[in-house]
């Protein structure tokens, strides 16, 4: 009777470190399965969300914003007016403090587009280095270089509402004659609807409107005529 007693006592004790065996394999076979997925799951996603990041684009309600901004400043002209004073040279604290106001004194067509790029919530830094946006209307086609949203003229691009449009660029001395905020484009057209800055077509130095504009005209010398499109995504 002792003896059958042992046996079964010992059988009992055998399967329960076999049970406890199968379920600690079992659990670590887990954790090894776990800890795959986890590495395939970030091989596999994390590209993604880079991808997402460096190819992210504004969406129609800030290029709207910017086409707002930029029409209720239309009829805007310097002050005083025989200059180049203006107020969004002062609000980038660009230019110099000699116009007896708040104002500041600079050829200013790349300050206003960059103005109504900034407060339509397009992340602007505007500082005097390459690829960065400044009061140099070539900035805007460095930015667009360097952000990969520079679009030549010929390329096939259709501009688009909040785009800046960039006439007499010189690619090689970066040097552009001037730039201006697109509203919209008419198929067919040469040149697009835009908002100048600092414009001369109505008078001196000025927020104009100017429907097709292929050639800014900017200080009269016939050269400013349309090389491309800077689109202002992130």
């Amino acid at each position: 009777m002792m003896a059958r007693r042992e046996v079964r006592r010992r059988q009992r004790r055998r399967r329960r470190v076999i049970t406890l065996g199968i379920l600690l394999v079992a659990a670590l076979v887990g954790m090894i399965l776990v800890t795959q997925s986890n590495s395939i799951f970030s091989t596999l996603t994390m590209p993604t969300v880079s991808a997402k990041v460096s190819g992210a684009t504004v969406s129609a309600q800030t290029r709207a914003r910017i086409v707002s901004l930029a029409l209720g400043q239309v009829g805007y002209s310097t002050n005083p007016s025989n200059t180049y004073c203006n107020k969004f040279s002062a609000y980038w604290i660009a230019g110099t403090s000699d116009c007896g106001n708040a104002n500041r004194d600079e050829q200013w067509c790349a300050d206003f587009a960059a103005w109504a790029w900034r407060l339509a919530g397009v992340p602007v830094v505007y500082q005097f280095i390459n690829g960065d946006l400044n009061s140099s209307s070539a900035s805007f086609y460095e930015w667009g270089v360097r952000h990969h949203t520079w679009h030549p003229l010929g390329s096939g691009y259709i501009p688009q509402p909040g785009d800046v449009a960039v006439y007499g660029l010189d690619a090689a001395a970066l040097v552009a004659q001037h730039v201006a905020v697109v509203v919209s484009y008419t198929p067919g057209s040469s040149g697009p609807n835009a908002v100048n800055g600092d414009g001369s077509h109505t008078g001196f130095s000025r927020v104009e409107y100017k429907v097709n504009e292929y050639n800014a005209d900017a200080a009269g010398t016939g050269t400013a005529v349309l090389a491309g499109y800077v689109s202002p995504n992130a």
